[in-house]
């Protein structure tokens, strides 16, 4: 519950941030108001970390330039066609924009940039109330004129005008609805959501680079769950990602408690409660969670009645990674992370055949050699992955994936497992063959490889031996001209 006292003395120590005092001090020599902006003002309010200091301003762009000039150490202008000029004071990186009063065609995002006369006026403009909020300074006065701090204390996100209005004008404004709902645990008004769900097809005007911006800020959440029963249930997933409200329709063939719409939220809570648990600290492990996400999308495609009535999804690991790494493409998001979530995603049953039987350290060998630099991620998915409300199910597998974790590190402690290659290069093939580079080296280099995961570590003699044998057997099997 936001405790108002608390948070106007949180206003208070915010507009004594040095950084705030130096830029208020400035524009009030110059004849200027200024006012910290958005997202700082909502968080110092509410007892959060504040970030990325954002001001606004009744001074033109020129104006902000000749006043941030002499109290920066950088400035630019890159934003200067939208009336922002972004500066480095006191160490730290702000931006400064002059009051906007754009309007939209309807047809793309982009606004016809015109400058307002009014603070209230350019905080109306805004996304959501709670965001619309601006804090006077020096004289230290919350301006607030769409009832932000009651939605605050509400914890309901709404839009400063009539959401058909808002979300018409920028559709993206209905991801970042989601993805506030995640990140301050808030529920969306009902007229707000109800918008959302009609308005929905117009996010097709969005760029695929936005609408990925906003799904990775929506994962970087610490309870994206929530962000993404607001997408399905409004709908909005469908027109970016359709694969995640399929999964509602499937039922998971090892966990009959739980659709695998439920089960994959499930798995996803669970990894990232992993990942805080393995790796305190660090930045959130986007990859992992969207692989979290999206592990079972195969399920829909591949779903199969057997005899008895069981339901089959046969290969749904192959075809969820084919699936995922289409999409993630179209998103434009970034080679190494597609990769990484369709090789979590082809590999992630890989253990259910370990905990069935124990593998030999060949199988142990090759898990690691697939997995590649993505192991850990690996480990977490895997474990995620159970869902199971058997209690003695769940502890079999637990004590399975503490094993095989075991034995990996075994494994390391004798051979170098990270980088597993032939005892043999290539350079050295073809010298005791006596061939030229072509093939046949290649063919040799994935015998030695076989090799070596098969058997460990096996001294270079060895190796050169049975490379020996294995050529001479192949000569021999040769076709005679």
């Amino acid at each position: 519950m936001l405790n108002m006292a608390d948070g106007l003395a949180r206003l208070g120590a915010l507009a004594e941030n040095p950084v705030v005092r130096t830029l208020a001090e400035g524009f009030a020599a110059a004849g200027f108001d200024l006012a910290v902006v958005g997202g700082p003002v909502r968080d110092a309010l509410l007892g959060r970390a504040t970030h990325d200091l954002d001001f606004t301003t009744n001074a033109h762009p020129d104006d902000i330039l000749k006043i941030v000039k002499p109290i920066s150490t950088a400035h630019w202008d890159i934003g200067r066609a939208f009336g922002t000029i972004g500066a480095r004071v006191q160490g730290e990186q702000v931006e400064i924009t002059t009051y906007r009063a754009d309007s939209y065609d309807g047809v793309t995002r982009k606004p016809t940039v015109e400058f307002g006369d009014t603070i209230d006026g350019d905080l109306i403009r805004r996304d959501f109330t709670v965001n619309a909020m601006a804090l006077q300074v020096p004289a230290v006065k919350l301006i607030d004129p769409t009832g932000g701090v009651e939605d605050l204390v509400s914890g309901v996100l709404r839009t400063p005008t009539d959401p058909n209005v808002s979300f018409g004008d920028d559709p993206l404004r209905m991801l970042r609805a989601a993805r506030f709902s995640a990140q301050l645990g808030f529920s969306i008004e009902q007229a707000t959501e109800q918008a959302i769900e009609r308005l929905r097809e117009t996010l097709r005007i969005v760029s695929p680079e936005r609408i990925q911006g906003e799904l990775v800020r929506l994962m970087q959440t610490d309870d994206p769950v929530r962000g993404i029963r607001v997408l399905v249930d409004t709908r909005l997933i469908d027109e970016f990602l359709p694969e995640v409200s399929a999964l509602r329709l499937e039922i998971d063939e090892h966990h009959h408690h739980k659709d695998v719409y439920e089960h994959s939220l499930t798995v996803l809570t669970q990894a990232i409660e992993l990942e805080h648990a393995r790796h305190p600290g660090e930045a959130p492990d986007v990859p992992l969670r969207i692989a979290a996400l999206l592990h079972d999308i195969g399920k829909p495609r591949t779903r199969k009645l057997e005899d008895g009535g069981v339901v089959s999804f046969h290969h749904h690991d192959v075809v969820g990674a084919r699936m995922a790494r289409k999409r993630l493409q179209a998103l434009r998001f970034d080679t190494e992370t597609t990769d990484a979530v369709a090789t979590l995603i082809e590999l992630h049953l890989r253990f259910f055949g370990y905990a069935e039987g124990a593998w030999s350290d060949s199988a142990v060998r090759r898990y690691v050699r697939d997995a590649g630099d993505r192991l850990e991620r690996l480990h977490i998915l895997t474990r995620a992955d159970v869902t199971t409300r058997n209690k003695r199910k769940a502890t079999r597998l637990a004590n399975a994936y503490d094993d095989i974790e075991s034995r990996i590190a075994a494994l390391r402690e004798q051979e170098e497992l990270d980088s597993i290659r032939p005892e043999l290069d290539g350079n050295q093939i073809q010298q005791i063959l006596g061939i030229k580079p072509g093939r046949e080296v290649g063919e040799a280099y994935r015998f030695l490889l076989d090799v070596r995961l098969d058997e460990g570590v096996i001294g270079a003699d060895a190796a050169e031996q049975r490379l020996r044998d294995w050529w001479a057997l192949r000569q021999a099997q040769a076709p005679r001209g």
